[in-house]
C-alpha cells in the first residue's frame, strides 16, 4: 500500500512538472505570436482555484486603504474577537493573484477556523517594485488599525506567505518592528520563502536545477521579468556575476554555503568560483541588494525583534537554502521558531492543498502543523 502511494505521488509530480513545462512553453509561444503576453496568460491559467464555493464561510471583496483584498470569514469562528490571517501570496510579484490563491486561502480558513485576508497587491511589470511592498504594508497597517471593526483582536494577527509571498511577509514584519504606534504582529508563517538572490551557487541551487516545479532557469526567467521586459542572458547569474567585488566576503556570516548544515550538502555540493563582475547584470538585479528584497541583509537589531515564526522548507527546492539561512538568522537572534522540513517536498507543493486529486501527501503533512501553530496564536 505504501509503495502504491509513493508511486502515485511520483506520477503526480511528473504530471505536474510536465503540465507546468507545457504551460510555460505554450504561453511563451503565444506571446511570440503576438496573441497575449506570457505573464498575463500565466495569471489567467493560475486562476482556476477561484472556481469553487464553500458553505462554511462568507467570502467578500473589499478595499484596505485602496488595496484590493478578499476576506474569507468562517460562519462559526472559534472566538470573537478572533485571530486573523493576512495572506501574502506568491507568484514572483508577477503571476500570483487573489483568484489564483483562492484555494489555499479557503483551506486555511476552513482548517484553522480563522478569518483570512488575501491581499491583492499590484503586480509587475505593470507596477514595478516597490509597489508590491507598499500595497502589502498599506493593507496590513489598515487591518491592524481597524481590527476590532472586523471582529479581530489586533494582537492576534498572523502573517502568512509562500515563496515570494514569504519574502513579502519577512519584509513587512521587519518594517513593522519600527512602528511603535501599531499592535505587534503575533506571528509569521514562511512557506518556502525566497530570502536572497545574491548567492546563486548555494547547495540547493546545485542540487535542484531541474526540480519540480521551479527549475533554476525558470526561477531566473521569472525573476528577471519582474525587473525588466528586456531579454536577459542569465547564465552569469548562476556564477554570481551580478555580485559586486567584496560583497560576498562582507556578508559571508549571513549568506554562505558555510552556514548550511553538512547534511544538506550530501546530495552534492562543489564551491563555484565567482565569474567576473558584470555591471550590466548588477543593474538588472540591483534591488536584490536591498533589505526590501533580501531579508537576510537586515541587521541583528531588526531580526531579534521579529515575531514568533513557523518556517517550512522543502528538500527538492532551489530556494531550500534561502529558508535554511533565514532559519539560522532567526535562531542566532533568539526568535522563537518552529521549523518543518519536507524530505520529499518541492517548491509549490502547497498550492493545490485544497484539491484532493492533486494534493500531495507531504502537503497534507505540512498543513496540520501549520494550522496547529496558527491556532495557538
Amino acid at each position: 500500500m505504501d509503495m502504491a502511494i509513493e508511486m502515485s505521488e511520483y506520477f503526480k509530480c511528473i504530471l505536474g512538472t510536465l503540465a507546468s513545462d507545457i504551460i510555460f512553453w505554450l504561453t511563451w509561444l503565444l506571446e511570440k505570436l503576438g496573441i497575449s503576453s506570457q505573464i498575463k496568460l500565466l495569471r489567467w491559467m493560475a486562476s482556476v482555484g477561484e472556481f469553487q464555493s464553500n458553505p462554511n464561510f462568507h467570502t467578500r471583496d473589499e478595499q484596505f486603504d485602496n488595496v484590493p483584498v478578499r476576506i474569507y470569514e468562517p460562519k462559526n469562528p472559534v472566538s470573537k474577537p478572533g485571530r486573523c490571517i493576512i495572506y501574502l501570496h506568491g507568484g514572483v510579484g508577477l503571476i500570483g493573484t487573489i483568484r489564483a490563491y483562492a484555494a489555499m486561502c479557503r483551506k486555511f480558513a476552513r482548517e484553522s477556523g480563522t478569518m483570512v485576508v488575501d491581499v491583492g497587491y499590484r503586480l509587475a511589470p505593470e507596477h514595478p517594485h516597490p509597489a508590491q511592498i507598499e500595497d502589502c504594508m498599506s493593507a496590513v497597517i489598515h487591518l491592524l488599525k481597524e481590527a476590532r471593526n472586523y471582529g479581530v483582536d489586533p494582537n492576534r494577527v498572523v502573517l502568512v506567505g509562500d515563496s515570494s509571498g514569504g519574502t513579502l511577509v519577512s519584509v513587512v514584519s521587519q518594517r513593522l518592528v519600527a512602528r511603535k504606534d501599531l499592535p505587534k504582529i503575533r506571528a509569521q508563517v514562511l512557506i518556502y520563502p525566497a530570502t536572497q538572490g545574491i548567492d546563486l551557487t548555494l547547495p540547493s541551487y546545485q542540487q535542484n536545477p531541474m526540480a519540480p516545479i521551479l527549475t533554476t532557469d525558470r526561477a531566473l526567467q521569472l525573476a528577471t521579468k519582474f525587473v525588466t521586459d528586456e531579454p536577459v542572458d542569465f547564465r552569469g547569474f548562476k556564477k554570481n556575476a551580478h555580485v559586486p567585488d567584496g560583497f560576498l566576503e562582507k556578508y559571508r556570516k549571513w549568506i554562505s554555503a558555510d552556514c548550511i548544515p553538512d547534511e544538506f550538502k550530501a546530495r552534492g555540493y562543489v564551491p563555484i568560483a565567482r565569474a567576473p563582475f558584470s555591471e550590466k547584470l548588477y543593474k538588472i538585479f540591483e534591488i536584490t541588494f536591498q533589505n526590501d528584497t533580501c531579508p537576510l541583509l537586515s541587521e541583528d537589531d531588526i531580526i531579534r525583534q521579529l515575531p514568533e515564526t513557523f518556517l517550512l522548507t522543502c528538500e527538492y527546492d532551489v530556494l531550500r537554502d534561502d529558508g535554511l539561512l533565514y532559519k539560522k538568522r532567526l535562531e542566532d537572534n533568539g526568535v522563537p521558531l518552529t521549523w518543518l522540513h519536507l524530505d520529499k517536498g518541492f517548491h509549490g507543493i502547497m498550492f493545490h492543498s485544497d484539491y484532493a486529486p492533486f494534493q500531495f501527501k507531504d502537503a497534507a503533512k505540512a498543513m496540520g502543523p501549520i494550522v496547529d501553530f496558527i491556532q495557538k496564536c
